[in-house]
């Protein structure tokens, strides 16, 4: 329902005349503009129409052709590969964020507890923070057990098959 809304908002925009109005420093290219403008949704108008002319091109820009429907289309990306030495400097960046850790203090190697003066729930939060850094959930068995930033290097890297 909200494509053909949309489509219909975008196709009125297009096969309506638009006023004239003074000539703008940066032209926008049409089909942008079309899905920014706001106008109150009207059924389109009968009878003969008329398309205005296309705006002139920007220099530097290719012509897009514009077919009787719009297509859209997504576009995903991946996330960038992952190393064991991005994976420590994301870890160890995460860390030293948080707010009871000293940074002088902090190694690869530095217990949480005994070295960094951390409490358990000190260490459930630095769990959920790796999880949100990482894209993905830690079992409470194995987040028991993570208690240093090597061990959270080496887990991470389990879960994400990287192996250099």
């Amino acid at each position: 329902m909200a494509a053909r809304v949309l489509t219909a908002c975008v196709r009125r925009h297009l096969v309506l005349p638009r006023p004239a109005a003074a000539p703008r420093p940066h032209p926008r290219p049409a089909a942008p503009r079309a899905l920014c403008t706001r106008r109150p949704l009207a059924p389109a108008p009968l009878g003969p129409q008329v398309r205005p002319d296309p705006p002139p091109a920007l220099p530097g820009s290719l012509p897009v052709p514009v077919s009787g429907v719009l297509q859209f289309y997504r576009c995903y990306s991946d996330e960038p590969p992952l190393s064991l030495e991005t994976i420590t400097e994301r870890v160890l960046y995460i860390l030293k964020l948080y707010d009871k850790v000293d940074p002088e203090k902090l190694t690869v190697d530095s217990h949480f507890m005994k070295d960094l003066g951390l409490d358990s729930l000190d260490q459930v939060e630095i769990i959920m923070a790796m999880e949100d850094e990482f894209g993905f959930e830690i079992p409470d068995g194995d987040a028991e057990k993570l208690m240093c930033p090597q061990e959270i290097v080496d887990y991470i890297a389990d879960r994400k098959d990287v192996y250099e």
